[in-house]
């Protein structure tokens, strides 16, 4: 049974290759042709296509590090140079006019610097003296000191003496010397303790290093005027 079932697949599979080549088309056996002519009626000018072979992709160029970058294009950070505001103590006139003389002939820039004034009221005093000693001085404070009558030194050149009150005008200081001399105090008497004057300060708003190293060298100039650090 076994050998008749082998038989009938060989005679079969026989057929079935004589059938798909076409060794039996004379008996009108043969598979159906897989063809299709109309596709090839709508080609247009078939003898002209070629293949063109696809170029190889370009190959773009590294990124640049930051490691790189900073090796080849070093970045130079520029600080702005400090300043500091340097301003002198008060001068009169005469000396400011001979500070100036020296400030234009030296290496400071005329635009650097600059000459401040400020006007000085004068003032005026009720003064008790010249007492020709120190007896005499403490007579008359004893004498206030009773009369309840307020007194300071008079300083400077007009020592020794005592000052019943110092004033910004001349007037005030009259109307004052009247209720001293109203009140019994004799010998007292108005005086100018100072005149009314204009100082003057150099300022330097912006002074670089080099600049203050200039000022260092012209210190012995300023005539024992120091330069500090602005107030304002």
């Amino acid at each position: 049974m076994l050998r008749f079932a082998l038989l009938v697949l060989l005679v079969a599979n026989a057929g079935y290759l004589a059938w798909s080549q076409g060794w039996m088309a004379t008996l009108g056996w043969m598979p159906e042709a897989q063809t299709e002519p109309y596709r090839l009626k709508q080609q247009v000018r078939p003898d002209v296509l070629s293949v063109v072979p696809t170029p190889p992709a370009a190959t773009a160029p590294p990124a640049p590090t930051s490691s790189s970058v900073s090796a080849t294009e070093p970045v130079e950070e520029i600080l702005p140079e400090t300043t500091v505001c340097l301003q002198s103590e008060n001068m009169d006139e005469a000396q400011s006019k001979k500070l100036q003389q020296i400030l234009q002939q030296s290496d400071l820039p005329s635009t650097s610097w600059e000459m401040q004034s400020s006007a000085i009221a004068g003032r005026w005093m009720v003064y008790l003296g010249k007492f020709p000693n120190e007896t005499a001085l403490e007579k008359r404070r004893a004498e206030l000191r009773t009369r309840k009558i307020g007194y300071d030194r008079a300083g400077g050149s007009l020592e020794p003496g005592l000052s019943l009150g110092r004033f910004s005008s001349e007037d005030a200081a009259t109307r004052e010397l009247g209720q001293m001399l109203n009140q019994g105090v004799r010998g007292a008497r108005v005086v100018q303790e100072r005149a009314p004057q204009t100082l003057y300060a150099l300022r330097l708003s912006h002074a670089t290093a080099a600049q203050r190293s200039i000022l260092q060298r012209l210190q012995p100039s300023m005539g024992g005027k120091a330069l500090r650090a602005c107030a304002s």
